[in-house]
């Protein structure tokens, strides 16, 4: 099946609290994560919550990555998803489960933009 896209949805768990709550490192490394899967970076921006966490996302040509933190749980939702061939998402998957010290990871990959026949679904609202 052809496809557009593939997304990562990772759950990544057991870090770091002082990495996850550094807006600057998990900035650095998010950045960097990109870079490591062979994507070109467009821009980025960043939010520290008080009194911890961090949300985020890298624009890149191919399409983003995105992230929140809860470093009171040593927890991070990471959301890698990447256009065409060229990049691979798991490079930037395992690039971010390494940096932040992770214990666990729980990810899964979705095809996106899905092309030929799809069946058609009727929502009733």
């Amino acid at each position: 099946m052809q496809s557009l896209g593939r997304h990562i949805l990772a759950e990544i768990s057991g870090c770091s609290f002082d990495i996850l709550n550094d807006m600057a490192l998990v900035q650095e490394i998010m950045i960097n994560a990109a870079l490591e899967a062979g994507a070109e970076i467009r821009e980025y921006v960043f939010h520290k919550f008080s009194p911890q966490g961090v949300s985020g996302v890298v624009v890149i040509s191919e399409s983003h990555l995105a992230i929140h933190t809860w470093p009171e749980l040593g927890y991070a939702a990471v959301d890698i998803f990447t256009c065409g061939q060229r990049v691979n998402p798991w490079d930037a998957c395992d690039y971010l489960a390494e940096r932040f010290q992770a214990t666990t990871v729980n990810a899964r990959e979705i095809q996106r933009g899905i092309l030929g026949e799809v069946p058609k679904q009727v929502i009733n609202l």
